[in-house]
């Protein structure tokens, strides 16, 4: 595998098995990432981290430098990028503590800066029809098969604008649009990866249940404890073993 970025979430942290060798903190042309890109090695793969809503006081979504984040990893010479995202299920079949790799999304965010496209004479117009690498998300599949994890393979994450959580009426049309998982960060990230040409996957962790559907506090807590390692624990197969 290529050069491997991760970009962490707000439930994810680190990689526990990263032997950190360097940061560096980068400018591009859009402004400076979140954070400065920290470099290390995990099995014999060389891995960039960067903790999209930074390190020190977190970000809201809509503040994120998506593009200065995306940039700032082509040009660290990454290829492979895995995401990683916190969200809220909209529908009973999922619970907390389910790991999800989404296969669609549809994007509900205004007002950020969404592509390089005319700054850039060296972009063009891209196809998205399929927003995230087919070949890291079947990589990822099966991976988590090889360690025992039961993910969730198909569905589709709309991203909300932010920072408020939705209401009971939104989380009813987003679910009728055909959204099964509700976040705040996976646009215009994705989008902005896909004009670098960049291979880009997202594996989410469900943290809650989305406004309006009933929910047991006390057994969606536990659940999601005794889970919330498999993402990490996930992104940790795919970069040693594919």
């Amino acid at each position: 595998m290529n050069k491997v970025a991760v970009i962490g979430g707000s439930r994810f942290a680190a990689l526990k098995n990263l032997s950190l060798t360097h940061s560096t903190s980068v400018k591009t042309p859009y402004g400076e990432p979140s954070a400065p890109l920290s470099y290390g090695i995990l099995g014999d793969q060389e891995v960039v981290y960067l903790p999209r809503r930074g390190s020190a006081e977190p970000m809201d979504p809509h503040e994120v430098n998506y593009r200065a984040n995306i940039w700032a990893l082509r040009d660290a010479g990454v290829q492979t990028v895995i995401a990683t995202a916190a969200v809220a299920t909209l529908t009973n079949d999922f619970l907390p503590g389910d790991v999800i790799i989404p296969d669609q999304l549809i994007d509900y965010t205004y007002g950020r800066e969404n592509t390089f496209l005319g700054e850039d004479a060296s972009i063009a117009h891209i196809s998205f029809a399929y927003p995230y690498s087919e070949l890291l998300r079947q990589i990822a599949i099966k991976k988590a098969k090889e360690v025992g994890y039961q993910v969730i393979t198909k569905a589709t994450y709309g991203i909300a604008q932010g920072p408020r959580l939705e209401t009971i009426a939104e989380a009813v049309k987003l679910a009728q649009d055909g959204c099964h998982l509700v976040g705040m960060t996976g646009m215009p990230e994705a989008a902005l990866a896909r004009e670098l040409g960049l291979d880009y996957v997202c594996i989410a962790l469900v943290v809650r249940k989305a406004a309006g559907l009933e929910h047991d506090e006390e057994k969606d807590a536990a659940r999601l404890t005794a889970r919330e390692n498999w993402v990490e624990n996930l992104v940790e197969a795919i970069i040693t073993g594919a």
